[in-house]
């Protein structure tokens, strides 16, 4: 029993088993197919001891015989199982092809759900290089070589299993030598895994880093351009190259001698095979058929371990890749809906804030203890120091993060108790940097609401102050706007985004620092279309310019993480040492 238990050990210590369990439910679709790839293998490899079997009925009959009738059939019969082979080989290949980049495909899908449903928490810790790698590249390096692998395993097996069957039937001494050679050459395989993994995990971030670079300069192309850092980007490029470069190397280095070190046992075991075959032949124990119809079978055995040594460790690198793969599709994104989660479909009386803390790094507290009743239709600003903890307050409605301590509820429900989806389906956001897709103005705006009407859509263009630049375009809404909106200017994005919110008609909307990045002109042609988006909603403002907040039913100072002043307008302004009025002069001036 205790034998058992280590072998069952030693097997789920290669990850082959209990990998292969993790990507059946993805196999299980296309299981026919998988199959039927994996069958073909089975002829493939057997047929292989056909041209080895051969040889010695052609020895003993026609070399040693002098029988001549036989040369007619022993060719056709290597060409028709040659051909047989070829074919079959085809087809497997096909198969496993069509097959693993089905999987990957599926593999991909589901990754890129679960991406799009990670905390913002996670984008906040990693950069785009890693999502990349991790998410594409490993999925790719993983499911092409999942049935590639296990059709180079099959074919090998039932090629070796025939081999092996050829070399008893000549001669059951040398067999014996042959696969007793064969597992001293096979053994240091076992040693893979160990010699890769640190290093394969070093490369991986190295190669993740690369990835990183390009996106960066892709998207910072004007600031390389405008400050000259061809040498400064190209010196950290390099860097990073020349750190792939050293764990290529390593790798090289810790598993480069596998190939050559096989290569030797192998050569020893043909040299052993030769001295004792010529005993056994002198002797008149085999026939010389027997002898090279054995030393064909053993040099068709062998030639491949010679190399295998190179794809075995691309199996272990597949595997590993799968492993991570599969570690990221078994996490589950912090924040997500509850079981008993409760749908929220409209905001009837009130948002509260009751002691709520909040931290993004451990010991750091940047809300404390905050309390904040909202009334429905009101419009509250946060306003005061940069850093002090206002977007916080509103990044915590929609649930971005999920707070420390305390309640955040709406309506008296804890917005931890209510379906993620449909509470981010009540409240529209208007980013002071809006994200905007490739593709056009309508498809855009639409994002709001897939389904909204021409009616809406033109109702939502006017009411953002769209529809006189909407006019002037060739195409109109359907002209293309170029990767996050490049084509386009500040002010002309932020109304495509309030259009967007318009569409969604969600009764919260959050305004963070909509037009803090403008010039005077955009700004008041924005702030229209904002005045218009605030109509008969709930809306939470965060301002720096404190002008634009001034008609706000309440505006909150938050500083250093507390709500230190509240009121109306009027009222922080009559307040004597009042911070809002502080603030509020400074700027006129």
């Amino acid at each position: 029993m205790q034998m058992w238990n280590k072998l069952k050990t030693k097997i789920k210590s290669l990850y082959i088993v209990d990998n292969y369990s993790k990507i059946y439910p993805y196999v299980k679709p296309y299981w026919f197919r998988a199959l039927a790839a994996v069958l073909i293998t089975i002829p493939v490899g057997s047929m292989d001891a056909v041209i080895a079997w051969s040889l010695k009925p052609y020895m003993d009959v026609v070399m040693i015989e002098k029988n001549t009738q036989a040369t007619n059939f022993l060719p056709l019969l290597i060409i028709f199982f040659s051909l047989m082979q070829s074919v079959l080989n085809y087809l497997a290949t096909y198969l496993n092809t069509w097959v693993g980049q089905r999987i990957a495909m599926d593999v991909k899908v589901a990754l890129f759900d679960k991406l799009m449903r990670y905390h913002a928490a996670f984008f906040d810790k990693q950069n785009s290089g890693d999502v990349v790698f991790r998410f594409n590249t490993d999925v790719d390096m993983a499911c092409s070589g999942l049935l590639s692998n296990l059709k180079l395993f099959t074919t090998r097996f039932f090629s070796s299993i025939s081999l092996i069957a050829v070399l008893f039937y000549n001669s059951w001494q040398l067999a014996i030598l042959a696969v007793v050679v064969l597992m001293g050459a096979l053994y240091p395989l076992t040693t893979v895994r160990k010699r890769i993994k640190n290093v394969m995990n070093k490369a991986v971030f190295s190669g993740s880093a690369v990835i990183t670079h390009y996106n960066e300069t892709f998207n910072g192309n004007r600031i390389v351009s405008s400050y000259n850092l061809y040498k400064y980007q190209g010196q950290k490029f390099r860097d990073t190259a020349r750190m792939v470069f050293k764990m290529g190397m390593k790798m090289i280095q810790r598993t480069g001698i596998l190939s050559p070190m096989m290569h030797f046992i192998v050569s020893l075991g043909i040299a052993g095979v030769i001295w004792l075959g010529s005993f056994l032949i002198v002797h008149h124990e085999i026939s010389a058929g027997n002898f090279v119809s054995f030393i064909t079978a053993l040099v068709m055995l062998y030639n491949p371990i010679k190399s295998i040594g190179n794809n075995y460790n691309a199996v272990q690198m597949s595997l590993m890749a799968m492993e991570r793969v599969f570690s990221l599709l078994q996490q589950q994104p912090d924040i997500r809906s509850k079981e008993n989660a409760k749908p929220l479909s409209c905001v009837k009386d009130n948002i509260e804030y009751k002691d709520v803390c909040f931290e993004y790094i451990s010991g750091k507290p940047v809300l404390k203890n905050v309390n904040l009743k909202v009334n429905v239709g009101e419009t509250i600003a946060f306003v005061g120091n940069s850093g002090g903890g206002k977007t916080t307050m509103v990044n915590l409605l929609p649930r971005f993060y999920d707070l420390k301590s305390g309640s955040l509820t709406i309506d008296g429900t804890d917005v931890r108790d209510i379906e993620l989806e449909s509470l981010r389906d009540n409240i529209a956001i208007v980013f002071q940097d809006n994200f905007l897709f490739s593709g056009t103005i309508r498809e855009n705006i639409l994002l709001g609401n897939e389904e909204a009407t021409d009616e809406q859509i033109e109702q939502a263009v006017k009411s953002a102050c769209l529809d006189e630049f909407i006019r002037s375009l060739d195409k109109g809404l359907d002209t293309q706007i170029g990767e996050r909106g490049v084509l386009l200017s500040g002010g002309q994005k932020q109304r495509i985004a309030i259009a967007r919110a318009f569409i969604k008609n969600a009764p919260i909307v959050i305004l963070d620092e909509a037009t803090s990045a403008l010039d005077n002109k955009s700004e008041a042609v924005v702030q229209e279309a904002i005045d218009n988006l605030m109509k008969d909603r709930t809306v939470f403002i965060i301002a720096h310019r404190l002008s634009t907040v001034r008609n706000a039913d309440k505006i909150v100072v938050v500083n250093y993480g507390e709500l230190v002043e509240m009121g109306t307008h009027e009222e922080l302004m009559a307040k004597e040492n009042s911070i809002y009025a502080s603030l509020y002069r400074t700027q006129l001036k």
